[in-house]
């Protein structure tokens, strides 16, 4: 088993890979209604993603769950960062950085051979990180499938 990785931030904010603080209703409410990547995404598919994933949840003064990411991981030399999101109403405090900045801290993420993330829209956030458009995108094939759920 893996030990809980758990972090303060100076706002009063906690993150924890211990996946029983995890609002999973909050999670997928999130994904399946406002994400673009996720829009409809049944609620089993969500808990069967995260039980199979390295999660990081971010929780308010209060306790209440204010951002997310999940990484697909081998722990050994692959990890892929996804389903990441800071809830509006946590927004400004800087969590989206700290929540990159702890994850890539992450134990069980260090040496690996290569991290990925895919997004539309926030590159510099995580440019600042190290992460690069693909070195040899001719190298890489997907299958896609589109609007999966529904």
């Amino acid at each position: 088993m893996f030990a809980f990785f758990t972090a303060a931030h100076p706002s009063g904010y906690t993150l924890s890979t211990d996946p029983a603080q995890l609002d999973v209703v909050a999670v997928h409410r999130w994904l399946s209604e406002e994400s673009y990547w996720a829009k409809n995404i049944p609620r089993d598919t969500v808990e069967r993603a995260i039980a199979h994933s390295l999660c990081f949840g971010i929780y308010a003064p209060d306790g209440q769950q204010a951002a997310f990411c999940r990484v697909v991981t081998d722990r050994a030399t692959f990890a892929w960062l996804c389903d990441v999101f800071v809830l509006p109403a946590h927004r400004g405090h800087g969590l989206s950085k700290w929540l990159v900045k702890q994850m890539l801290a992450h134990p069980d993420l260090q040496n690996l051979r290569r991290h990925l993330l895919a997004t539309f829209d926030a590159h510099t956030l995580y440019q600042r990180f190290g992460y690069e458009p693909l070195d040899r995108p001719d190298r890489w094939l997907e299958i896609k499938i589109t609007n999966p759920y529904g």
